[in-house]
Formats: structure tokens, sequence, C-alpha cells
């Protein structure tokens, strides 16, 4: 059996299971907690949720955006386009598509697709690294009193912020054995992806926030376990590569992350609401940018610089015809046109007549 038939036969089997999970979770509470949403007090809360998304979608954009090297027209709203594009390629089957949105629009303004697949894979590992990272904060929750030992994974992503080539140079290497050599960035730039990073996920956790105090979980118990257990939820069904945008497999882990603050069921209904937020902030924000994007002429692709312009070229003064002391005037009419006199019909030997300068004509 091969790779792609077993992963056909398992995807959806994985994915039903993972749903039967979570409906088994919250068939019981579940209702209730839906119907907290809608309560007028919760509104403003789910406002903010959903806002917190959009604005962790702004801050991946330019984590992702910084990693491009050299001076290029990618930023802003089109660097805003090529990242929601990529976005969007994840609901595709397949896992290839993602880069080569970004291939492609990259190349129609001249950055090279080297460049383009650098940038991307750096940031998917950046990426997951961050969301490592920031998953740690829901450990004092989770793992009351042997939450200690985490501080190794803590200090070794301290250590790579300070010398990237701990994160870079292994990512190079895979990819030189995959035969997609990536170009590393500068240290500067690296660390300036990752400090975005930090901020892109921390804003996305706090969306899950909001909707844990929509439930009724306390403020400040709830805040590490939705803003931790969202980044390791996400990275989890991220490396579930065969289970698309890890439909099933992120809600389990958000269930179990927010099973310490908050009954099961609630803790499914939040699991369950974030799903449709991040749906939401994402087709809408991707909507909104390509629409935007429309109104708006493209980038183009730097130009060349302009070659140095020539010097007009210089004109040989006519001689003028001299004075024969006859009293008898040069012939003016030739001294007007710049021509020498033209020779007698006929005769072979006298001088070819000179062809006035702009009348040149070119032989082949």
């Amino acid at each position: 059996m091969t790779i792609d038939r077993l992963r056909r036969i398992l995807t959806p089997v994985i994915v039903v299971a993972a749903l039967v999970g979570v409906y088994l979770v919250v068939r019981g509470e579940g209702p209730e907690a839906a119907r907290s949403f809608a309560r007028a007090e919760a509104v403003p809360l789910v406002a903010a949720s959903l806002a917190a998304n959009v604005a962790g979608l702004v801050l991946a954009v330019h984590a992702w955006r910084v990693l491009l090297p050299g001076d290029h027209p990618i930023r802003g709203l089109y660097a805003a386009k090529i990242y929601f594009l990529g976005q969007l390629s994840k609901y595709v089957p397949g896992r290839v598509w993602g880069v080569l949105t970004h291939v492609a629009h990259g190349r129609a303004v001249g950055v090279p697709g080297s460049q383009m697949t650098s940038a991307y894979v750096l940031s998917l590992a950046l990426t997951l690294l961050t969301g490592a990272a920031v998953s740690l904060a829901a450990a004092p929750v989770a793992l009351p009193g042997h939450w200690m030992w985490l501080c190794l994974p803590a200090l070794f992503f301290l250590a790579s912020t300070l010398r990237p080539a701990l994160v870079t140079r292994p990512v190079a290497a895979a990819a030189r054995l995959a035969r997609r050599p990536v170009a590393t960035p500068p240290d500067g730039a690296v660390r300036r992806a990752v400090l975005l990073a930090v901020a892109s996920w921390t804003a996305s956790g706090l969306h899950l926030w909001f909707l844990v105090l929509a439930l009724g979980a306390e403020p400040w118990g709830g805040l590490g376990a939705a803003v931790g257990g969202f980044a390791l939820a996400t990275v989890v069904s991220s490396l579930a590569l065969i289970v698309p945008d890890g439909w099933g497999v992120r809600e389990l882990t958000i269930t179990a992350a927010l099973a310490t603050v908050l009954p099961a069921g609630p803790a499914a209904a939040a699991a369950i609401a974030s799903r449709l937020v991040c749906v939401v902030a994402e087709l809408g924000s991707a909507g909104l940018v390509l629409g935007w994007s429309r109104l708006r002429p493209a980038p183009t692709a730097r130009p060349a610089p302009a070659p140095t312009a020539e010097p007009p070229p210089t004109t040989t003064p006519t001689p003028t015809a001299p004075d024969t002391g006859t009293g008898t005037p040069p012939d003016t009419a030739h001294a007007d046109t710049g021509t020498a006199p033209a020779p007698p019909h006929g005769d072979p030997h006298a001088p070819h007549r000179l062809t006035p300068l702009g009348e040149a004509r070119v032989h082949p």
C-alpha cells in the first residue's frame, strides 16, 4: 500500500474520530455553554475575540515579511495579499499550494523564487518554534508543581533568539538534504521575525481567552491556559500532516488544555467556538485584503538603471568658398545648405556631392 493511498484512508478516519470525540464531550453541557455566547454581556467578548485573532494575523504577515531579504516591492497590502492567499491554500488538499502561491506572486514583482521559498520555509520553522515556546504559558496550570523542568525548552528558545544560527543552520541543512537550498537572512531579521511571531501567537491566543471569559472562567487563571493551550493545539495540529488544517486534533487539544479551568462541556464548546472565530477571521481578512488589492495597482519590479545618455554628435563646420577677388560673391545656395557645388554632368573625375547632415542614409 502506497503512502498516498494510506493517507487517503487515514485522513477521514482520524477526522471523524476526532469530531466524534469532541461531540461526546460537548453533548452534555455543551448546548448550555453555546447559549452563553448569545448573552448580551458576552457579545463584546466575542467581538474582542474576533479582533484579537485578526491582530494575530496582521502580526504574522509582518513576521513573514521581514524574512524576505533585500529591497523589494513586497510590503504593505501586497505582502498581506500573498500571505492570505497562502493561508487560504491550506483548505485545498495538498501541502505545496502555499509555497507555490508565494513563489508565483513573488516572481510577478521581480523577487526570485529561491528567496520566496527560503522565507516560506524559515517562517514555518520559526512559527513552530515560537508556538512551542508560547505553549509553555499553559504549563503552570496544566502541570501544577511539575512544570519547572520545562525551563530547559524556555532557555533554548532564549538562546536561539540571541543566536539565531541555532535555528537557521539546522533548517538550512535539512533544506540542502531535500535539495531545496535556503538562503539564511541576517540575524537581525531573524530576531525581528521571532519577536513578531511571539506577539502574533499571544494576540491569537487572546481570542480564546475572551471566549473563556464569556463562559465564566476566572480571568487570570484562564489566561495562561487559553494562550498557551491555543499555541500548543495549533502546533500539534500542524504536525498532523494527514489531517487538513488539524480538524478535530486542534479541538481535542484545546479541550484538554481548557479542562483545567472549565468543565469538559464548556471547554469543548470554547474549542468549537475558537474554530469558528478563526475561520471567520481568516476568510474575512482574506476577502477584505483581496478586495482592496483589486482597487489598487499591483507593485512592479524595480526597473534597471537607465543607460547614460550619449553626448550629441558634433558637426563639422562647412568650409566657405575663398574670395576670388573678382567681386563675384560665393555660391550662397551652397553655403547655406552646407554642400559643395554640384559637379558637371557626366564628369567622372569631379568630387562627389556631400550628403547634408540629418539626411544620411544607412545602407545594408
